[in-house]
């Protein structure tokens, strides 16, 4: 089976959304919404998710899932505003509430927060199959960028999230609560353990300058050319590179805000007495 995937590229935080159906079929998924956020002025907005719903009105489609491949540290999860507006099922991999649970205690989040993922429709167990629209998917559990990545198998296509990137670029960092390099190894070499023209699918691509920005690339481009673990590349030479590239990175520009956010399946948090919905910003903690 080979999915239909129309990708919608946010220049800001260099974010891929997919819808992903067949043809002939309307039922679909959505990938890694993004809700639109001015960090100056504490304000969202809806542009992003507004092109996957005039995108899935245009082509008739019925959206089935609404698929996070885990929580993000660099963009606002769309995902609650697009199932009030086009219905679905939020998913993401059950591994979420140890992330809940790390962020709860950052953030210091009201008592009532549940720490069991129940934000959430459905928490997809490792290897867990699903279908949608004729097509057939698999949940792959690929923690190391955090403990809780899901990668989704749709047809002759992987949504990577936050393991690979385009060749050029590597791999995802480890740094954050819960990352591992060495669990990011194993778990990317589970992805390209697969058959060589399964098509992969980016969740970012930070281009470098001169190239134009890229999201689909296959299983054995990926082995042949990645820059950070093509074949060839040990274990122990990965860790050595991705903590020494790690130990250099500044935290996202979003971090504070999205985690708080996409924790809560893209819902925002409750309403003070002022009317007013609030997200914090810990001092010192990161």
């Amino acid at each position: 089976m080979q999915p239909i995937v129309q990708p919608f590229f946010d220049p800001v935080t260099g974010t891929v959304t997919y819808v992903v159906f067949q043809s002939g079929n309307q039922e679909c998924a959505v990938i890694d919404p993004v809700l639109d956020y001015d960090p100056k002025a504490g304000r969202t907005s809806t542009t992003n998710a507004d092109k996957v719903i005039e995108f899935v009105h245009r082509r008739e489609l019925r959206v089935q899932w609404i698929l996070e491949t885990h929580a993000h540290a660099d963009h606002l999860s769309a995902a609650h505003y697009l199932q009030r507006e086009l219905g679905g099922k939020i998913a993401i991999g059950e591994h979420i509430r140890a992330v809940q649970g790390v962020f709860k205690k950052l953030f210091n989040l009201e008592p009532e927060f549940r720490l069991d993922g129940s934000q959430f429709d459905h928490l997809f167990r490792e290897d867990e199959a699903f279908s949608f629209g004729g097509l057939t998917a698999r949940a792959l559990y690929a923690p190391g960028h955090t403990p809780a990545d899901t990668a989704y198998l749709i047809g002759d296509a992987v949504f990577v999230g936050d393991t690979l990137f385009m060749p050029d670029v590597g791999t995802a960092r480890c740094d954050f609560p819960g990352g591992n390099a060495h669990t990011l190894y194993r778990s990317i070499r589970k992805l390209l353990d697969l058959p060589g023209d399964i098509r992969l699918f980016m969740c970012h691509d930070y281009p470098p300058e001169g190239r134009k920005p890229e999201w689909e690339t296959t299983v054995l481009a990926q082995r042949m050319h990645n820059i950070h673990v093509r074949d060839g590349v040990t274990e122990e030479q990965f860790v050595s590179m991705r903590e020494a590239r790690d130990a250099t990175l500044a935290m996202p520009v979003l971090i504070l805000p999205s985690v708080q956010v996409n924790i809560r399946a893209g819902e925002f948090p409750h309403t003070e007495e002022n009317g007013t919905r609030y997200l914090k910003i810990p001092l010192n903690a990161l």
